[in-house]
Parts: C-alpha cells; structure tokens; sequence
C-alpha cells in the first residue's frame, strides 16, 4: 500500500535533525584560523606577490627624446621620483607621496637621434611636445603593464600558497585594488613642480644648469613640459661631452653669493671653496665665522689660502674668532671684515655684520650666554635702522651667532648665521629669511674624534640683480672625511613662488 506522504515527511525532518546532531569528526575538530590573522597572511601574499610581479615584468622601455630610457615602478614609503642617468648620477624628485617611485633609467642615449638634434638646433623647439609625448605614452604603458605583472604576481603567489582558486582570484584582486589606491593617491599628490626643485647626487651635483639658472626657475615656474625638455636637452650635451661636463652658466643678471661658515681649521675647506668659486662662477663668498679653532696667532697661517679665492670675502667673527684673527684678515685686499655693524658694497651687493661678543676658548672670561648674543643682535639692528634712513639700505645682514640674526628681523631682507653645525631656513614673523649654513669644514678637525663624519655644507645663493633679493638657492652637501658623496638640493623661497593664475571667467576680488 503506498506510504503516507505525512510520515514520509517527518521521517526525513528527523533524518535531517539526526545528521546535523551527529558527532564531529576528527578533521572538523582542528582549530581553524583566527580571521585577522587570515587577513594578514592574505595581505603578505598579495604585497610580496605584487613586489616579485613588478621585479620580473613590471618594466617598459620607452624613448624620450633622444634617449632610451625604462620606466619602472618600484614598492616606496615616500613616493617621488628618481631618474638615474648612468653614470653621471641621479636626480631625485618629489612629484608625489605614494607607496610607489618612479625609477626612470637612462639607458643609452640613441648616437642617430642625438647627432640629428645636435647637428639640428631647430628641431629643439619642437622636442618640448615630444618630450611630453613620450613620457605621457611611457607612463601610459606603464601603468597597463603594473596592472598586469601586479595581479599576476599576486594571483599565482596566491595560488601556490592556497592551492585554492578562489583565493588565488581574491588576492589578485585585492593586489589590483592597492595598486589603483596607489595610483589615485599619487594622482592626488602630483606635483609637476618638483622638476624645478631636483635633488642632485653623484657628478650631476657637478652640473646643476642640467634644469637651468635661477631666473628661468623662477620666471618660468608653470611650465613644466618646457623644463622637461630643458633636462633632456642637457642629458644629452652631457652624455655627448664626455670628457668635460659643462660648467654651470647662471643667467648675466643673478648674483651668486656662496655662504660658507664653521670651518674650524680644516684646510679641505679651502680646496671645497675654491672649486665652488669655479663652477658657480661665484661673485662674492660671506663667511659667518668660525673659521679659526682656538683664535690663536699660530693659527693665523691657516687663513692665507684666502688671498687666493680671487673673489671678495666677507667675514665676520665667531665664537672661536679671536680679536688676532680679525686683525690678521684684515690685511688681506679681497676681505672685508664687518663688525659693530659696519656696512660695505661688495659685488654689487650692501652687507653689513657684527662679529660674536664672545671669545669660548678664552676660559679667564665667564660666557655671558644668548643674553650677549641678542643684545649684539639689537645693535646690528640698530645699524642697520640707520642705514635705512640714510638711504642706503642693507640687503644682507651677517652674524654668528642665530640668536643675534633673530633681532634683525623686519630690518633686512636676508640674514646669514652660523655656528650651530648644520641648516635651518625660517622666514621670520617680520619678512626677514634666516639663513643659517652647517659646517663648511664639517666640523673641523675635532670630526676625527667622533664615530660619524659630519658632511661639508655650504649654500649657493641666487640673489636678482635689480632688486637684490633671493631668487633661489643651492644647498650642496658632502661626504665628510673618508666619504665621497655629493648632494645638490635647489630651493625656492615660498615668498617668489608665483601662485596659480585665475582663469578669464573667474571674478577676483582685492583685500
């Protein structure tokens, strides 16, 4: 007789009921992964995968202009961008903040292609829309190849650490995701700009007209294809004079001012000093003191080489300057020491300066501390108030001491200081720029008694040569003793960056 469809369904209800009831097996009693740390092990892999995907095949070669280069994208904390021109150096530009950099390796530079733009000068007008062509087609492909070498990366890693497909699929997903959060940020960030402000080392340091002088930066600041071109204009005069890199040919109407301090006996200044002379083709040199150790007269034969820098040397006295120092310099042609606020026209420039009230190695003689150094500052102040309304106002004001420098502020557009062994740039609350320099001859011969070298500093300022005010400047710094690197950082005062212009159809309003 045929089964009562009503049991037929609570039979299987209890068969269900029994099944789900019944004791666990061995295999299901295993402790299974906590989820986070799921989540982490699923992010190491999809990270590392992305890393050895970019490594193998995340790479294009593309021309740019006369040269090959190839574009890789490579894992950073702080973004950027670095372009390696083998073997002349490197320049490094902030142009984004990402967890991605740029690497952009010249490889060769194409002998056909360059002998033509050399040979050619007025295909030059036209290589700032093939320059900008070429790195927007370079970008382009790299940014398709990224995608695919970071997905596959992560996917087949994924794969080989799951063996299952679906997690194989979800990291290369998740890889694909970071990559465009990446992209986006660095979108968001891009700063075109950075190309004016590069970070030179290895022999570019040498050359830093690579993107030009610093009237062109700063007339020029918006367009950024143009001094694109301008780099790849100079890559290829340095890679064609390869015996002699070209010397640094700043515009005819800056004046160049190399700021120097703390030398403190180290006669490998002498040689960092004149060399600068020479390639910066520099105008007049402002020593802001220290160059002496313990203001002996035995010392004062240090100070000879002086003489022979064939530029105007401005000095003034620091802490470890003694009042023999200063009388010894004094009989030098080429040096103007300034003090108690005594001002000089030098290289078309009007400085003025006050020497350290007070003598350290002297020990008969208690410090007075910064209370000293501020009352100097006030008198300098006072000198330079003067010079004002006698109408021959001050354009750069020296001291030793920062401390003193501050008092200055609202009474000079510039004012250079030292003694602290290493940079500090302030615009002050009056409009007056504080530039203190490190230790030109890094730290001086005490370095030897200290674990670490304390790199040579020394600063290349871009003063305009009508109005007298700082356009830019370059910080160069090198290895100190037994090191030999060599680092040129150019900078802009935020004061002569030129804003954003509005647009026609935008109304502006006056304050």
């Amino acid at each position: 007789m045929p089964r009562d469809p009503f049991r037929a369904a609570i039979a299987t209800a209890v068969a269900r009921v029994r099944r789900h009831y019944r004791p666990a097996t061995t295999s299901a009693l295993a402790p299974t992964p906590h989820p986070y740390a799921q989540a982490l092990g699923l992010i190491a892999v999809v990270v590392f995968g992305a890393w050895l995907g970019l490594l193998v095949v995340g790479s294009v070669r593309t021309p740019v202009g006369p040269m090959d280069t190839t574009m890789t994208l490579r894992p950073s904390l702080t973004g950027g961008t670095k372009i390696n021109v083998a073997p002349l150096g490197a320049l490094e530009l902030r142009s984004h903040i990402a967890p991605v950099r740029l690497d952009v390796d010249v490889d060769r530079l194409d002998p056909v292609r360059s002998e033509a733009l050399v040979q050619h000068p007025e295909r030059l007008s036209g290589l700032q829309e093939e320059v900008g062509s070429d790195v927007s087609t370079g970008t382009r492909d790299l940014a398709v190849r990224s995608c695919v070498a970071v997905v596959s990366g992560a996917t087949a890693l994924g794969l080989a650490v799951y063996r299952r497909p679906r997690r194989a699929l979800a990291a290369g997903g998740l890889a694909l995701s970071l990559l465009a959060a990446s992209g986006i940020s660095a979108y968001a960030t891009w700063n075109p700009k950075s190309v004016l402000e590069p970070k030179f080392s290895g022999l570019l340091s040498s050359a830093p007209s690579v993107v030009g002088d610093a009237r062109s930066i700063v007339t020029e600041f918006d367009v950024y294809q143009r001094e694109l071109a301008r780099l790849v204009t100079n890559v290829t005069k340095l890679y064609n004079a390869t015996s002699t890199l070209p010397v640094y040919r700043p515009d005819p109407a800056t004046l160049r001012v190399l700021h120097v301090s703390d030398i403190h006996l180290n006669p490998v200044a002498w040689q960092v000093i004149g060399s600068l002379v020479r390639q910066y083709d520099i105008d007049v040199i402002i020593d802001s003191g220290d160059t002496m150790d313990h203001g002996s007269a035995v010392e004062n034969g240090f100070l000879d080489p002086v003489r022979d820098l064939g530029v105007p040397y401005v000095w003034v006295r620091g802490n470890h300057d003694s009042r023999l120092t200063q009388t010894y310099l004094k009989r030098f042609g080429n040096v103007h020491v300034l003090d108690d606020g005594r001002a000089v026209d030098v290289g078309g420039l009007r400085v003025a300066g006050i020497g350290d009230p007070q003598f350290t190695p002297d020990r008969s003689v208690p410090a007075q501390g910064a209370a000293a150094e501020r009352l100097a500052g006030m008198r300098l102040a006072s000198a330079l108030r003067a010079q004002e309304q006698a109408g021959t106002p001050v354009d750069i004001a020296v001291t030793h001491e920062p401390d003193a420098a501050r008092e200055t502020d609202g009474t000079v557009p510039l004012v250079l200081a030292g003694h602290v062994h290493h940079r500090q740039n302030e615009l002050m609350p009056f409009g007056t720029r504080l530039k203190v320099e490190g230790s030109t001859g890094g730290g001086g011969l005490r370095a030897l008694q200290s674990g670490k070298p304390e790199p040579v500093r020394a600063s290349v300022l871009y003063l305009d040569r009508a109005t007298r005010r700082l356009q830019a400047w370059d910080e160069i710094t090198l290895g100190g003793l037994g090191l030999t690197t060599a680092e040129v950082s150019r900078h802009l005062p935020e004061e002569n960056t030129p804003k954003e212009s509005p647009s026609p159809t935008t109304p502006t309003t006056s304050p």
